[in-house]
């Protein structure tokens, strides 16, 4: 064996050098999630809370300790009874009359020292009037239970320019709540898709189909016959197919039968795991690599237009730019290569040879997407980009009120997911209330009666909406700690999909009902 491969096998088998820094120790388990790319995002982002509630802490606890840079609390109320009650990060009757920001942020700090975290007392409505670029300042902005008037003013503000931070809007009432992420656009280059990347066993590069050519099965002892990596025996396969089919590959059901008993036959051993696989992955020799029906879609977006790439683009769309055009360009049509390879029988040497002539190729191709860039972008967003390009990803979203402005769709949500709609419904309603008369604890025929006034007299709601007003009805003022918890991991988790342009967060409005343990999303 050569140094060369030597040094292949060390780096492909990613042998420690030496032992990983505190931070590393740390964050170990995350970074397995979202790299360090994603780690690094975490640390710069700036993270704006209004309200220091018991979700909200919630919410905080779980981006404090995977990292967040910064996070600030908004909140000028004191902390009552009921918060002490409820709130994990108070300390009980110690905190009672002090402010709920400063205790919570004190709190919140011990969790992790890398975490910056500060308590500011100003009203929000004071902020909005006399310093917004305060807000929008931050790389993403949650509320919690915020006041109708208030919320509509924050969204307002922060939908008025694309270059905004999000907002996350969080409402929750006893053992039901709702949230939703308002944002302009959001491209996803790393979503962790389950569909891997083509290895294009149907249109093998030269050095590939070389290789497999060049292999001399009946010469070969049993050892060497069985470590041949699939990929490599189905190219051949596929090759020698072609040969007596008019260069087509296996079309009828009856063709692909008789192409898998071909592989089968091959085998000398009965126990030729290699040979298996072959046979179960024999369908990308049918299957034609091209470009996925969902980025093909991308080609045509609006963004791409002439007019939109002379401006101030995020890289992203320079980046689909190139690749649209490379695909157009390409012999193959397809999109670049990419050196991953899965998991497969082989011995260590055929395994790092296949993984070298796809790593080469993959090179080569990235080069060639290199030239049709328009502006200069950091090799590592290329690398990335490359890597993911079956598997991208562009959501654009709306203003959080925009679904409850709009009966028609309202009425359709209803009758498709009436008991998520008639929980979201039921907390606009309270919030709507609430915003009307503070003094009185609404009723269940004044939430129905708003709600019917949401979605129009002539419409009617149904059945479900009844479960849902009652236990708006009986807690509309209660924060339990369960449901606290609960929501605290599942928006922070989007959070960090927003911060991190990793994995694909949820669009629409996520309602959550403990009552019955489920989740659903309307509105997407």
């Amino acid at each position: 064996m050569s140094s060369q491969d030597s040094q292949d096998i060390v780096t492909a088998t990613t042998a420690i050098e030496s032992a990983p820094d505190a931070k590393t120790r740390r964050y170990d388990r995350q970074l397995r999630l979202w790299a360090a790319t994603g780690q690094s995002a975490l640390e710069s982002s700036r993270v704006l809370l209004v309200s220091g509630s018991a979700t909200s802490t919630s919410i905080l606890k779980n981006l404090v300790l995977p990292g967040i840079g910064h996070f600030t609390i908004l909140d000028h109320a004191k902390v009552s009874h009921s918060d002490a009650g409820n709130n994990f990060f108070l300390e009980g009757s110690d905190s009672i009359g002090k402010y709920r920001a400063e205790e919570a942020v004190r709190l919140l700090s011990e969790l992790n020292d890398g975490v910056e975290g500060r308590a500011d007392t100003r009203n929000l409505e004071s902020i909005l009037e006399s310093q917004p670029e305060w807000i929008t300042s931050f790389t993403i902005v949650i509320a919690h239970n915020l006041d109708h008037a208030l919320l509509n003013k924050l969204s307002a503000l922060l939908w008025k320019d694309a270059r905004y931070p999000p907002l996350v809007v969080v409402r929750s009432a006893g053992f039901l709540a709702d949230f939703y992420i308002q944002f302009h656009e959001h491209t996803v280059i790393e979503s962790h898709s389950e569909t891997s990347p083509s290895l294009r066993i149907d249109k093998p590069f030269p050095a590939l189909k070389e290789l497999a050519l060049s292999l001399e099965y009946d010469k070969m002892d049993p050892t060497e016959h069985g470590h041949i990596p699939y990929v490599v025996i189905l190219v051949r396969a596929l090759e020698d197919w072609k040969k007596t089919h008019g260069d087509s590959p296996p079309k009828s059901y009856e063709e692909r039968q008789q192409f898998k008993k071909d592989i089968l036959a091959q085998k000398v051993k009965a126990d030729e795991e290699n040979f298996d696989e072959a046979e179960a992955q024999a369908y990308r020799c049918w299957t034609e690599t091209k470009v996925p029906s969902e980025i093909a879609a991308l080609f045509s977006d609006p963004a791409l237009s002439t007019e939109t790439m002379d401006c101030d683009r995020s890289p992203f769309f320079h980046l689909l730019a190139a690749l649209k055009e490379y695909t157009k360009q390409s012999d193959t049509h397809t999109l670049p290569l990419t050196s991953t390879l899965p998991d497969m029988k082989s011995d260590t040497l055929n395994y790092i040879q296949l993984q070298r002539l796809y790593k080469e190729r993959a090179q080569e191709e990235k080069q060639t997407f290199k030239s049709y860039l328009r502006i200069p972008v950091d090799d590592c967003m290329v690398d990335s980009f490359v890597k993911n390009a079956h598997a991208l990803v562009v959501l654009r979203g709306k203003p959080w009120d925009t679904f409850d402005e709009n009966k028609a769709a309202l009425v359709e949500s209803l009758s498709t997911m009436p008991k998520e709609t008639c929980i979201h419904l039921a907390l606009s309603a309270l919030s709507l209330l609430q915003a009307s008369d503070t003094s009185v604890s609404p009723s269940a025929e004044s939430i129905r009666a708003k709600i019917q006034s949401i979605v129009g007299q002539p419409n009617k709601l149904p059945d479900e909406a009844d479960d849902a007003i009652g236990e708006i009805a009986r807690a509309p003022f209660s924060e339990l700690p369960n449901t606290a918890a609960f929501l605290g991991g599942m928006v922070a988790q989007e959070v960090i999909k927003m911060i991190t342009k990793q994995y694909v967060p949820v669009k629409g409005y996520c309602v959550i009902d403990l009552i019955e343990t489920s989740t659903g999303t309307i509105s997407a």
